[in-house]
């Protein structure tokens, strides 16, 4: 089978971790933001099985920061996103769904509030910064938009805890989930935040100072030896099994809010205003005609690079796969599915064509595990 690879420039940029990942071993990349993510360090499953069970430190660069200050920083965050932020406090990460004026997903990025005039959001794969402009010019808002040099390490993993107390002392232990707070590494303030896109625990470290970031990414693969820490990335298996979400995977801007199961982020009956309010009260009261939805698949091997298409007994199609992989938890094919209505019932039966087979399935409710 050929390999190809990604031919790096201006348009792509490389991270300031980039060369210590090679030179561990990194076996595929992605991009995310115009910048590379790490796709790969050999085996996925042997990956997904040490990071259920140890630690790994991420390169996770790509997930790039859209700072919104000023006067009318506030306001601007609270029009873009349907999730009510009135209450909002400092310290604090928020996972906040960006739509557009018909309710579309934008993006759906963890907000920070770093200040009453100071927001970051650490933002998936799209270009909410030119979004952000473009609002504050239609709005004349008095905000200042732009990309900080920010370069995120995450240490996830049943065993990042223990790893991240050695480095930066018991204090951090203290730290709440979806909260964040100042720790100091060699004389070097760094943001870290209880979050990561693994439902296995760990954190991420907002890295501002290069410099003292790399410092620290060689330190975690040091003093991070006694518990068999390794260099990882996004598990395609363990997020797929906790149903984390993937903005161009499993949703996009041709979805809307209520249809991938966000209705607690929805606030329709607040007094907050936001694009898109009045089309998603109007999608509530007709109701949504699909949802996301998973999908167990009687087969043992799956690659999708493209949606595939779902079907009922009659050969009637009723939805499409966007994400799948084997799953050696439930040793079959498990996937997340947009399902029109209203074959979307848990236990319905569908069919599948994957490399010119056919395999059947059945409609779960999510997350997997």
């Amino acid at each position: 089978m050929k390999t190809f690879s990604i031919a790096k420039s201006r348009r792509i940029r490389s991270t300031p971790y980039t060369s210590r990942i090679e030179k561990q071993g990194v076996t595929a990349y992605t991009t995310y933001n115009h910048m590379l993510l790490p796709a790969a360090f050999g085996s996925l499953e042997d990956s997904y099985h040490h990071l259920k069970k140890s630690v790994q430190v991420w390169d996770v660069a790509g997930e790039r920061q859209v700072e919104i200050s000023g006067k009318d920083s506030a306001k601007l965050v609270q029009l873009m996103t349907c999730r009510d932020l009135s209450k909002s406090k400092e310290g604090r990460c928020y996972y906040c769904p960006i739509i557009d004026d018909k309710g579309g997903i934008i993006n759906d990025p963890v907000v920070l509030k770093l200040g009453e005039e100071r927001w970051w959001l650490s933002i998936a794969d799209s270009d909410v910064l030119l979004y952000a402009k473009g609002l504050a010019i239609g709005k004349k808002f008095e905000v200042k938009i732009f990309e900080p040099d920010v370069n995120i390490i995450a240490v996830q993993g049943p065993k990042s805890f223990k790893l991240m107390e050695k480095v930066f002392g018991q204090k951090i232990t203290e730290l709440k989930f979806f909260g964040f707070d100042y720790y100091d590494f060699k004389g070097t303030k760094h943001l870290i935040a209880q979050s990561g896109w693994s439902k296995q625990g760990g954190y991420e470290i907002y890295v501002e100072n290069t410099k003292s970031g790399q410092d620290l990414y060689d330190t975690l693969f040091e003093d991070g030896k006694e518990f068999d820490v390794k260099p990882g990335c996004p598990n395609l298996i363990e997020r797929i099994e906790s149903a984390l979400l993937s903005y161009g995977n499993d949703m996009d801007i041709n979805d809307n809010p209520l249809e991938c199961g966000f209705d607690k982020y929805v606030s329709l009956d607040s007094e907050i205003d936001f694009l898109g309010k009045e089309e998603l009260k109007k999608i509530r009261s007709e109701g949504i005609k699909k949802k996301l939805k998973g999908i167990k698949i009687d087969a043992k091997e799956i690659s999708v690079t493209r949606s595939l298409k779902i079907m009922d007994e009659n050969n009637t199609i009723i939805g499409e796969l966007r994400s799948a992989c084997y799953s050696p938890h439930f040793k079959q094919v498990i996937g997340i599915a947009m399902i029109n209505k209203p074959y979307w019932e848990d236990k319905q039966t569908v069919k599948i064509d994957i490399n010119d087979q056919t395999f059947e399935g059945k409609v779960c409710d999510l997350p997997f595990i």
